[in-house]
């Protein structure tokens, strides 16, 4: 599994683009024209190869025990934070929806969430980060994100979230989990809806990034969401890859 490298943009943690590489640009222009609730947001590394198979296998294989070594990456990308992020934070993984939190026995994003918490109390004894997996509720049953636009993204996850209890929330700085980033979309309406609930900051780690600058950095001129379908849209999974997933752990 490879981390991120290269210039990226201070808000999302989008790689820049090489055209705007020799300008006092810091953000992306996704950031610059729609500015996100959140702080800043990192990212381990990009959505493909290894760590792609691995997060496949763990949402769609139910392979849990590999939870452990992608939230050990997770939390390389969070530690990347400490420098910046408040000293006291609120952990907050983003909810399933409780149809498919049935469905699928579990929440992914918690469970990298836990392991990244265990990893990091070791290496950041002195910063306290509290997990509260019921802070945020996914109050709409959504499509999967995975072969939409940005466009349909956004509306896919409009009035989404809500707040379980605003008092828990108010004031505190919080640090929203996700497992992969795409368009923002996700992350962008949850903070929102944090922020308005009364949160002081919001920042978000991710074990994921996807998109086209990631990926196809030498096509500048490539279609946004045209790469974002291709890259993000999950490997039809079949029982058979599902019982070979519990016999075999992805190698990291």
């Amino acid at each position: 599994m490879t981390p991120l490298t290269g210039p990226a943009c201070l808000r999302c943690g989008d790689t820049l683009d090489p055209r705007s590489l020799n300008s006092s640009k810091t953000q992306c222009r996704a950031c610059r024209l729609a500015p996100p609730a959140f702080v800043r947001a990192a990212s381990f590394g990009p959505f493909d190869g290894r760590i792609r198979d691995a997060i496949h296998a763990l949402k769609y294989g139910g392979l849990q025990p590999a939870a452990r070594r992608l939230g050990e990456k997770l939390a390389i990308a969070i530690a990347s934070l400490a420098n910046h992020a408040p000293a006291e934070m609120l952990v907050v993984p983003v909810p399933l929806h409780r149809s498919r939190h049935r469905t699928r026995g579990f929440n992914q994003t918690r469970l990298l969430a836990e392991q990244a918490l265990k990893s990091l109390a070791k290496s950041h004894p002195d910063w306290k980060l509290e997990l509260s997996p019921h802070a945020l509720l996914r109050i709409k049953s959504t499509n999967s994100q995975a072969g939409l636009s940005r466009r349909e993204r956004r509306l896919n996850l409009r009035k989404a979230f809500a707040v379980a209890d605003a008092t828990a929330i108010a004031g505190r700085d919080i640090l929203l989990i996700d497992d992969i980033l795409t368009t923002g979309a996700t992350v962008r309406a949850a903070s929102r809806v944090l922020v308005e609930a009364g949160a002081n900051s919001v920042w978000v780690a991710t074990l994921a990034r996807a998109g086209r600058l990631i990926h196809h950095a030498s096509s500048a001129g490539a279609s946004f969401d045209a790469s974002i379908t291709a890259h993000s849209r999950p490997q039809p999974f079949t029982a058979a890859h599902g019982m070979q997933a519990t016999q075999h752990q992805p190698s990291f």
